[in-house]
């Protein structure tokens, strides 16, 4: 049996946590939105810990972070005798290290299971990650621990290894303990009956991995899934294991980067219950220009000083400035902005800020308008309501449908989380089922009283005929630079935080693909999209509602009624 390693205890851990909390809440640190929320869950965690069924283990807390900091040592750094020199944690790291370690059950068992942690890139998180990993291999009360660095491949999944195994290789106190295995490169570190290596799509395709950490690196260079949940697979039995994530921001909205930013934000701000999620995810403020205001850099560079330098920043800023081709990605992994490779047409922050939509008794009686959008082939169906409120908000409540031919050619996308989750309809077949999307709107219309809704006589025309035969007006709605005054009202409402769509995440991909083109003198807008697997079905089907709306007379007549389908 191997030598157990001692590490010695610093400065009670929870002091340092509590103390970087408070100091993010008082405004002494500056951060962005939501890592102040994520020190308001800490905080508020430790007020109401023990009716929420766990507790902070300082003894636990302290112990991991010692060991980092008194054992751990940062090969590419030395003192003035060439040593290595220690980790020391920066607060912000203090604080994941001890919370990921600190938070506990009442019963013992490690709080939280999955950590998403979001950082601009040079500062630091991948060796933190390292540090982290080793902690896992030699003191988390394991007797034969499994601990993966794992990447999308190989090569990405060897970074983080490496970090940890020269890590080990610099400290005295580790380096001749841990057996050390492999024929050009060291691809194994064991100690005991436990081991630290890679895991990648290789190494998933074999079975058999009890992982007691996954550290999971770069997630938004992930093309899918199958890494972050074929490393989890294997840890059923144990109640503690951890796996962490760590990221610079991305681009593409249908990725599973996307998908747990977005569950992290939604923990942060209380939208959802996930008290096994902790979440570190640096953002700037609304308004910040990273590119004309330093200021604002410390908010998603927490290491600015110490791993990462202003001089190397004002270098990259001054690129993004003079090579357009360099903004978005200067933006996205040095100031934690998710970027497209075009210009959106949607604000996404104030997006994200408009309010509920509001409950269905409220809207018994408010003057409802629809919009449709008939997909063909790979496309969504979109058929969307809208109820127009006398405090100026909008109500919206979409319904989209897929055929299953769509679902099977796409199996990345998160097609099917949204169909779990009711958001989506599956229709059988290569093509929508016309039928049942015509049953939908008309008993919708039926229900809500629906004043108006419009067709496009290119593909809608059968579908227009039947609900003519139903007793319904319909009434062709022109497209192209026609929609340009409801793509302007919609973006008013948005802006105003009067647009409530309640946060459906389909209508929210699609604002973030939806792009305009404008007409020659720059003033007409019509709507578009950057890529064909970029869908803006709901959207165009949103600006045919609202264009139906303010085309309406300040006080219809009683019983009025029009209906709208398009088939863009």
């Amino acid at each position: 049996m191997a030598k157990r390693v001692t590490a010695k205890a610093p400065p009670p851990a929870a002091s340092r946590v509590d103390t970087y909390a408070a100091d993010v809440l008082a405004d002494r640190i500056l951060v962005g939105p939501l890592v102040r929320l994520a020190c308001d869950r800490h905080h508020r965690d430790r007020r109401d810990a023990r009716a929420l069924g766990f507790r902070f283990d300082d003894a636990a807390a302290a112990h991991a972070i010692g060991f980092i900091e008194t054992l751990v040592r940062l090969p590419d750094t030395t003192d003035d005798d060439g040593n290595p020199r220690p980790f020391l944690l920066e607060p912000w790291q203090v604080f994941i290290v001890g919370s990921l370690f600190g938070w506990k059950w009442t019963t013992g068992r490690r709080r939280f299971r999955n950590a998403y942690i979001e950082v601009a890139k040079g500062n630091g998180k991948t060796p933190l990650l390292a540090a982290v990993g080793l902690y896992g291999l030699l003191m988390d009360g394991q007797t034969a621990p499994e601990i993966y660095a794992a990447a999308a491949d190989r090569d990405q999944a060897m970074i983080l290894f490496r970090d940890a195994v020269r890590m080990a290789q610099a400290s005295p106190a580790l380096a001749g303990r841990i057996r050390y295995s492999g024929i050009e490169h060291v691809h194994n570190m064991a100690y005991g009956l436990g081991f630290f290596r890679p895991f990648s799509r290789e190494q998933s395709a074999k079975s058999g991995t009890r992982p007691h950490m996954g550290l999971i690196d770069e997630v938004h260079e992930h093309p899918n899934a199958d890494i972050v949940n074929k490393i989890r697979a294997g840890a059923k039995g144990n109640l503690d294991a951890l796996f962490p994530e760590i990221t610079n921001s991305g681009s593409d909205r249908t990725s599973i980067c996307w998908q747990h930013h977005e569950h992290s934000r939604r923990v942060l701000d209380r939208t959802v219950t996930d008290d096994r999620w902790f979440a570190y995810v640096c953002t700037l403020d609304d308004g910040d220009d990273p590119l004309a205001d330093p200021a604002c850099w410390p908010k998603v560079n927490p290491n600015l000083g110490v791993s990462i330098q202003r001089e190397y920043l004002a270098d990259q800023v001054s690129a993004a400035k003079n090579i357009p081709a360099e903004t978005n990605t200067v933006l996205r992994l040095n100031f934690c902005v998710w970027t497209q490779t075009y210009d959106r047409a949607i604000d996404m922050a104030a997006w994200y800020r408009c309010p509920p939509r509001p409950p269905p008794a409220e809207l018994i009686g408010v003057p409802c308008y629809g919009g449709l959008d008939l997909g063909q082939s790979d496309d969504f169906s979109a058929w969307i309501r809208i109820w127009t409120l006398d405090d100026g908000r909008v109500a919206v409540l979409p319904r989209f449908w897929i055929p299953r031919s769509t679902l099977e050619a796409y199996p990345h996308r998160p097609y099917g989380e949204w169909l779990r989750a009711g958001l989506l309809t599956i229709t059988d077949g290569p093509t929508t089922d016309y039928d049942l999307i015509e049953a939908t709107v008309l008993a919708d219309c039926q229900a809500d009283g629906v004043r108006v809704v419009a067709y496009d006589k290119r593909f809608a025309e059968q579908m227009a005929q039947h609900l003519i035969g139903a007793g319904l007006d319909l009434i062709d709605q022109a497209q192209g630079f026609q929609l340009s005054e409801a793509i302007r009202r919609k973006n008013e409402l948005v802006t105003a935080g009067l647009l409530c769509h309640g946060g459906d995440p389909i209508l929210a991909w699609m604002a973030a693909n939806y792009v305009v083109r404008r007409g020659h003198h720059g003033v007409d807008m019509r709507p578009d999209k950057e890529h064909a697997a970029d869908k803006i079905d709901g959207q165009v089907a949103l600006d045919m509602a609202l264009a139906v709306w303010i085309r309406q007379p300040a006080t219809p007549a009683p019983g009025f009624q029009m209906f709208f389908v398009d088939g863009l």
